[in-house]
């Protein structure tokens, strides 16, 4: 499966305090859900103890003085289905919201991401040559990040690889050592599975034989690494694949 996908319908994202209580986020996914939103993304961004949800509900546009009747939590959502100005009037209406406002979605600002597990040395190389490439197309009007990890051993490389499948908007990892194989050869394969590609650095140990594409150069994998997820480049990694550089 090609990490480039067809265009997304727009999301709209919006930030959220309300109470902090077992039915209240359900009641507002709810809310959306009726008028026809679609949840895509959801994530806890802070918890407020009593005080600051009090302060918060009242001093931000959106919040009601005096609300804050206990501990709240502050929940951003992003959905797709709904006009922004539609989303804010039918959260406003849902129970226990105290506040709320809107943002941007995050792919709009972070975009795709590459994901970089490792040893440290070779992970700052694969880092290098990634944001450099990352840089030119951003240029262009992609919007592009990478996140890097070292990390060492066997169980912790492996667990950080099923992880991916669950970040949002992964798009590709790179694995960058000097010997990877047994779980983490395993955990690639499961990666792949779901429809993430994988790079590795030509390295001791199975994995080699267990990603889409094999690279000498930590920096040239950077580079091809950003390059088959951008969209204004004409690298295509499944004409690749199997392939050792």
């Amino acid at each position: 499966m090609s990490p480039r996908r067809a265009a997304l319908p727009p999301t709209v994202a919006i930030r959220v305090v309300h109470d902090d209580r077992p039915d209240a986020l359900p009641a507002i996914l709810a809310v959306i859900a009726a008028a026809g939103g679609t949840i895509r993304t959801m994530s806890t961004v802070r918890r407020l103890p009593a005080d600051d949800a009090a302060a918060d509900a009242g001093a931000v546009e959106g919040g009601t003085p005096g609300a804050g009747r206990g501990p709240a939590v502050e929940t951003e959502i992003e959905i797709e289905g709904l006009e922004e100005e539609a989303l804010d009037g039918t959260v406003a209406a849902a129970p226990g919201v105290r506040e709320r406002r809107a943002t941007r979605a995050l792919h709009r600002i972070f975009g795709k991401r590459v994901i970089v597990v490792g040893g440290g040395a070779q992970v700052a190389q694969v880092a290098l040559g990634a944001v450099s490439e990352a840089d030119r197309h951003n240029l262009r009007g992609e919007r592009i990040s990478v996140d890097t990890i070292p990390l060492v051993g066997e169980a912790n490389i492996a667990g950080a690889v099923r992880a991916v499948a669950d970040l949002p908007r992964a798009r590709l990892l790179v694995l960058a050592g000097s010997i990877m194989g047994g779980e983490i050869s395993a955990a690639a394969e499961e990666l792949r599975a779901v429809g993430i590609p994988v790079i590795a650095l030509n390295m001791v140990g199975s994995i080699t034989d267990h990603v889409d594409l094999v690279v000498s150069d930590p920096v040239q994998a950077g580079t091809m690494a950003v390059m088959a997820v951008a969209d204004t480049a004409t690298f295509d990694l499944a004409r690749q694949r199997g392939r050792r550089y």
